[in-house]
C-alpha cells in the first residue's frame, strides 16, 4: 500500500465493529500486506495492540476522549485477545464487558480459551485460559462465554465490591434473574476462589443503578446502617418531589435521604440546576435531610462512615422497609 492511500472502507468497518482493531488476516484480506502495516505503525497512524493485532485509532488509549472511555477500553481488551487467537474465546471478566456488565474494574488483562482446553501460542499481552468446555455465544463472529460460564470464570478474580456491582448489574439489566443468579452460585461451589466469591451473592440488590450506588449501599452495610429503602420516590400529594438512592426512616415522620453523583449524570450547568432545585424541592417540605456524595467518594467506600454518624445522631434504629413510593402528605 502506498503512504497517501486511503485504508480500505472494508477494513475500517472491522475496526468500527472491534474498538477500533484489526488483526493480520484482516489485513491481508483488504491487501494491506506485513510491509503497509509496518509503514503505518511507523508513521505512528496504527500502533501494534498485540502480536498480529493492530490498532487503527490516531490517538493513544491514553489519551482517548470519549463519554465510554472504560467501557471502551474493557471492550478492547476483550477484542485483542480474540484476535490475538483466532479461535479464541472471550472469557471471564473479558467476556463480561462485552456484555456490557457494569462493575468490572477499569483495566482488564485480554484473557481468551480455546475450544476443547487446547494450547496456543500467545505473547504477553494476552493471557490463555484452559477451562473445561463451557457454554458460548456468538459475538460479532466470534465466540464468547456464556454470561453464566463468564461470572463463573470472572467472578473469583475480582474485589468483593466489584464482585457485587457486577451481579447486582446483571440483575439490574435483567441480563438474568434471581433463580439464573443461584444456578450460577451452585456451578460456582467447589470451584477454585468461589469461598469469597459466594459470599458477593446475598449482597447483590437489583436496585442499584450503578457501581456507586453498590458502593454506597456496601458501606453503609458495613458501618451497621442498611438502607430503610433504595430508589424510593417522595411525593407531596400530587407532586413528584425526586427519586432517591438511599433513604432511612427516621422518628417523628422525617427521612434521611443519600443521593450519589454520577459523573454522566451530575455534571454541566444545566444538571447542576436542576439538581439544585430538586434539593430545594426535597429540603423545602422540612421532612427531609439530604447527603449528596460524588461516585469517586463513593466507590472509595467513604460514605458508610459519616451516614451512620448522621443516624446515630438523628436517633435512627432499623425499623421496616420503605414502600417504593412516600407522599409526604400523608
Amino acid at each position: 500500500m502506498r503512504p497517501g492511500r486511503k485504508i480500505p472502507a472494508r477494513l475500517l468497518a472491522d475496526a468500527r465493529a472491534q474498538e477500533g482493531l484489526v488483526d493480520k488476516a484482516q489485513c491481508d484480506a483488504v491487501g494491506l500486506d506485513k510491509y503497509a502495516v509496518g509503514r503505518l505503525i511507523r508513521t505512528g497512524r496504527w500502533a501494534r495492540a498485540a502480536r498480529c493485532v493492530y490498532d487503527t485509532a490516531p490517538d493513544p488509549v491514553e489519551r482517548r476522549r470519549r463519554d465510554d472511555y472504560y467501557d471502551h477500553v474493557r471492550r478492547r481488551a476483550a477484542w485483542t485477545g480474540m484476535l490475538a487467537v483466532p479461535d479464541g474465546i472471550a472469557t471471564g471478566a473479558c467476556a463480561l464487558a462485552l456484555y456490557r456488565v457494569a462493575g468490572l474494574p477499569a483495566r482488564l488483562v485480554p484473557e481468551v480459551a480455546r475450544p476443547g482446553g487446547k494450547d496456543a501460542a500467545v505473547g504477553p499481552a494476552v493471557v490463555l485460559r484452559r477451562y473445561r468446555s463451557f457454554p458460548t455465544v456468538r459475538y460479532r463472529g466470534r465466540s464468547i462465554a456464556s454470561l453464566a460460564s463468564a461470572l463463573v470464570q470472572g467472578l473469583p478474580g475480582l474485589t468483593r465490591g466489584e464482585r457485587v456491582a457486577v451481579l447486582s448489574s446483571v440483575l439490574h439489566k435483567e441480563l438474568l434473574d434471581t433463580a439464573a443468579l443461584d444456578t450460577v452460585a451452585g456451578m460456582m461451589r467447589r470451584r477454585r476462589g468461589s469461598v469469597q466469591a459466594l459470599t458477593a451473592f446475598p449482597l447483590v440488590s437489583a436496585l442499584d443503578e450503578s457501581p456507586a450506588e453498590t458502593a454506597a449501599r456496601l458501606s453503609c452495610l458495613d458501618h451497621g446502617v442498611p438502607p430503610d429503602g433504595q430508589q424510593v420516590t417522595f411525593l407531596l400529594g400530587d407532586v413528584f418531589l425526586a427519586r432517591v438512592d438511599l433513604a432511612w426512616r427516621l422518628p417523628g415522620g422525617r427521612y434521611l435521604v443519600v443521593e450519589i453523583d454520577g459523573r454522566a449524570f451530575h455534571t454541566g450547568r444545566v444538571m447542576l440546576a436542576d439538581d439544585s432545585l430538586r434539593q430545594n424541592a426535597l429540603t423545602g417540605t422540612g421532612r427531609l435531610i439530604v447527603l449528596r456524595y460524588p461516585a469517586a467518594q463513593a466507590l472509595a467506600g467513604g460514605i458508610g462512615k459519616d451516614v451512620a454518624a448522621r443516624l446515630a445522631g438523628l436517633s435512627w434504629t432499623r425499623g421496616a422497609p420503605l414502600p417504593p413510593s412516600v407522599d409526604l402528605a400523608e
